[in-house]
């Protein structure tokens, strides 16, 4: 009896072992228990820690409760000014409802995935192409909405949504290499002018002040004398000034007025000389000198229509 006894305890201990075994669930912290009894949903759902089912009556489901990362593969689109490009993202999400998960959506994972590459597309016929490029935060947020809000009804919530690249055509990235070229040598031609305006107008203004002083000017060039003789040069410029050239310009026109007016004068004084006169003897022909003293020839001997004519040469 005793036996017969011990032998049932030892059954009934087996098996309350077996069912304990069989009835123990663990459910780790970041993890959260869904029981179904029977297919139907029992609340509430398990917390984190030790707990207990019935066997072959409850069944529990673990929803991990942690951020999933989930990259979206690579979308091809157009954009709104008709560019085509290929974009990937990846998309931050976690589960707020364990109960909501498994039983609104077949497979939450799957499910965002997809939601994830439509609203991509979308996004990108939305966008032109510069906003893709320069303007991802605004995207990031429109794609954060588009799918936080279905999302929600699977007990899911979009934590934050980041595009990661852009692939453009070769020939656009040509073209937009060239065009970011064009905008700065742009910005250095404008740049480059606006140096030369300033520049110009200091210069007018160290001109003004040394019109003052004329030997500042000599100070000056004496200083550009002594710069480039501090470099070690074989050869040494010196710069000519610019007055100099002006004052031989002003002495070569006059001199040419001079000239002119001279041959004026002359062609005057023939214009009035009367037909039958003898012309006068050139102002430039220095006289005749005879051999006495340096005199003139007149001086010195008289002249032949004043001689007899028993004297004159036969």
């Amino acid at each position: 009896m005793v036996g017969e006894l011990v032998a049932a305890g030892v059954a009934l201990a087996s098996a309350g072992t077996v069912y304990v075994m069989a009835a123990a669930r663990v459910v780790k912290q970041y993890e959260r228990g869904v029981v179904l009894r029977l297919g139907r949903l029992t609340a509430p759902v398990r917390a984190p820690g030790f707990t207990m089912i019935i066997p072959g009556v409850d069944r529990m489901r673990k929803v991990n409760m942690q951020i999933v990362t989930m990259p979206v593969p690579a979308q091809e689109g157009i954009t709104r000014d008709n560019v085509t490009v290929r974009v990937d993202a990846v998309v931050y999400f976690k589960v707020v409802d364990a109960a909501d998960a498994i039983i609104e959506v077949e497979d939450y994972r799957f499910a965002v995935s997809q939601m994830a590459q439509t609203s991509l597309r979308s996004i990108i016929g939305k966008s032109e192409l510069d906003d893709l490029l320069s303007n991802r935060e605004k995207l990031n947020q429109g794609l954060e909405l588009m799918m936080d809000s279905p999302a929600i009804g699977w007990g899911v919530s979009v934590d934050r949504v980041e595009i990661k690249d852009v692939s453009l055509p070769e020939t656009m990235k040509r073209s937009m290499a060239r065009q970011a070229e064009a905008t700065r040598d742009r910005r250095a031609r404008v740049i480059n002018a606006d140096a030369e305006l300033q520049a110009s107008r200091k210069l007018a203004e160290a001109a003004a002040a040394m019109s003052d002083q004329p030997a500042a000017l000599q100070l000056r060039l004496l200083q550009t004398v002594v710069a480039v003789a501090a470099e070690k040069n074989s050869t040494l410029v010196l710069p000519f000034p610019v007055e100099l050239l002006r004052f031989l310009e002003r002495s070569g026109l006059q001199a040419e007025a001079q000239t002119a007016q001279v041959a004026a004068e002359g062609q005057r004084a023939r214009a009035q000389r009367p037909a039958g006169a003898a012309a006068p003897p050139p102002a430039s022909k220095p006289p005749a000198r005879g051999p006495v003293g340096g005199g003139r020839v007149e001086d010195v001997l008289p002249a032949l229509e004043d001689l007899p004519e028993s004297e004159r040469l036969g």
